[in-house]
């Protein structure tokens, strides 16, 4: 895709993915014994939780995580480094991002099917999603909107803060940022 495409195109399909992210960091949570796929800064602090003994907090399962959240998003940008820099999204990207989407759907209809998970089944899942989602994240970067992330919304809330009217900023990409808190937490109430 040329650099000369409206902006919006881009900010709306991240804010698809972002929305994705947030159902899929939900569904992880609830599901896979409170572990997040996408937003690694929980899984941080649930590991920092669980090393000082703090009772029934899961560390293996929040460390796969952090791991393979990591591994996918150096996979990805092995591929994406050579990208060239007049595409706005290099195809390496885009073959990253549709391959992933294709991935989650397969691992999603996989996990249907096994229905009830032992802990093994689960940690593999665990690990599996946060792969896709760190080369997912990875993949966005090469996009350069360095204000919309997919995969956490921290920074997110802190540049619209910050750069709101209020604040004294010009709040001139309020409604990107916004609109990537408001799909986050859409996801997670699918």
């Amino acid at each position: 895709m040329p650099r000369n495409w409206p902006e919006g195109a881009y900010v709306a399909a991240l804010l698809v993915l972002t929305t994705a992210t947030g159902a899929i960091d939900g569904v992880s949570y609830l599901a896979l014994d409170r572990v997040f796929t996408g937003n690694m800064t929980g899984n941080v602090i649930f590991i920092g939780f669980g090393l000082v003994g703090v009772a029934g907090v899961p560390v293996l399962n929040n460390a796969v995580a952090l791991l393979a959240f990591m591994a996918g998003a150096v996979i990805a940008s092995r591929i994406t480094c050579r990208a060239p820099t007049d595409l706005r999204l290099p195809r390496s990207a885009a073959w990253i991002l549709v391959v992933n989407t294709l991935l989650t759907f397969a691992l999603a209809g996989a996990w249907s099917a096994v229905g009830t998970l032992d802990t093994g089944v689960m940690i593999a899942i665990t690990g599996l999603f946060s792969l896709l989602l760190g080369a997912q994240a990875a993949a966005v970067r090469s996009i350069g909107l360095s204000d919309l992330s997919t995969v956490v919304v921290t920074m997110t809330a802190v540049n619209l803060s910050s750069d709101s009217r209020v604040a004294g900023g010009t709040g001139a990409a309020w409604r990107r940022r916004f609109g990537a808190i408001a799909a986050m937490a859409t996801g997670a109430l699918v």
